[in-house]
């Protein structure tokens, strides 16, 4: 079971998250607000530093795949992670970024589980990106996810028999749910944000190094036939 964590903050961070097991550390590089959002300069850091260690992921709620692009480029995570609002780049604009990233850049596409025609927006991306990540459906944070809310676990596990390509499950996930979420859905991995936080006070937060080993313990004790 793969386990991606978001979102380190520093090189350092995401280096004791990869000490933790961690396998996909995410990363926020923009300035729109979004929840450990860093500068591009740190997340490319942090990316080089996680090189042989753990994958990095960026993640963009860009709707101009120019620009989704020119921070691929600075970045250079392992991946690139498209959590924009529910359609607003299309499978046909994802089909020509990836022309448009660095050669080996994998593509991470986020499915808004519980809007409209969820299943049907999974299928057609699958076609186009190299992973999918289901996560929550809400109007409270900017793009898909982030929100810190389940959401009805058998739509994501009709998903992951639609479509080939590997799944990730997301949305509240912690230590004490995370067995029942992957025996539900059979994800590929699983993927925690809010609930492995240690809030800081004004909105901000840190990694909470023990809540990330519990929910990475209790990811990988799950056996998924």
């Amino acid at each position: 079971m793969i386990v991606q964590i978001y979102t380190a903050q520093s090189p350092e961070e995401a280096l004791a998250l990869a000490d933790l097991g961690v396998n996909h550390v995410g990363l926020t590089p923009t300035t729109v607000g979004l929840p450990g959002q860093i500068s591009e300069q740190t997340a490319a850091a942090a990316a080089e530093a996680l090189r042989g260690r753990a994958k990095s992921v960026a993640l963009s709620v860009e709707t101009d795949v120019t620009e989704i692009a020119r921070m691929a480029a600075v970045v250079r995570p392992d991946i690139l992670h498209l959590c924009g609002e529910v359609g607003a780049v299309d499978p046909a604009a994802v089909r020509a970024l990836r022309r448009m990233i660095p050669a080996g850049m994998q593509i991470m596409q986020a499915i808004a589980v519980g809007a409209d025609g969820d299943r049907e927006w999974a299928r057609d991306y699958a076609r186009v990106a190299d992973y999918l990540i289901l996560d929550s459906y809400t109007t409270d944070v900017q793009g898909v996810g982030a929100a810190g809310v389940t959401h009805d676990w058998s739509r994501s596990a009709a998903i992951v028999s639609d479509v080939d390509v590997p799944v990730i499950l997301a949305g509240g996930l912690s230590a004490d749910n995370v067995a029942a979420a992957i025996t539900a859905v059979k994800p590929w991995g699983v993927d925690s944000l809010t609930l492995t936080n240690r809030p800081l006070g004004d909105g901000r937060f840190e990694k909470d190094l023990d809540a990330v080993s519990a929910f990475t313990r209790a990811a990988t004790a799950v056996s998924v036939g």
